[in-house]
């Protein structure tokens, strides 16, 4: 591995360790009205646009460093689009986490 990509790699992963995954932070937010679709890149657009109050349109606060999380939430956002779409249609899957 060459050294700068390396050195790119570990401050990606530092920058989303400190400001936490907005995906991450979605998923379990369950507030009524929320976005589902793509609501952690929404997140972080929403942040970058100097949205004031994240957590009453999305039910979750939005990442310190919005602009960091974006490309790994948008990769997130569209591993898990036919789960939610899903959710958005109002398909009851039955997933459930926790033990």
């Amino acid at each position: 591995m060459n050294k700068p990509f390396a050195r790119a790699a570990v401050c990606l992963v530092l920058g989303l360790t400190l400001s936490g995954c907005a995906t991450v932070r979605t998923l379990d937010a369950a507030k009524p009205g929320a976005p589902v679709v793509y609501a952690g890149t929404r997140l972080n657009l929403y942040a970058l646009q100097g949205g004031c109050c994240a957590n009453e349109h999305f039910g979750a606060e939005a990442p310190t460093y919005p602009a960091a999380d974006l490309p790994v939430s948008a990769l997130l956002d569209t591993l898990l689009l036919p789960l939610s779409l899903a959710t958005a249609i109002g398909l009851n899957l039955g997933i459930s986490g926790g033990l």
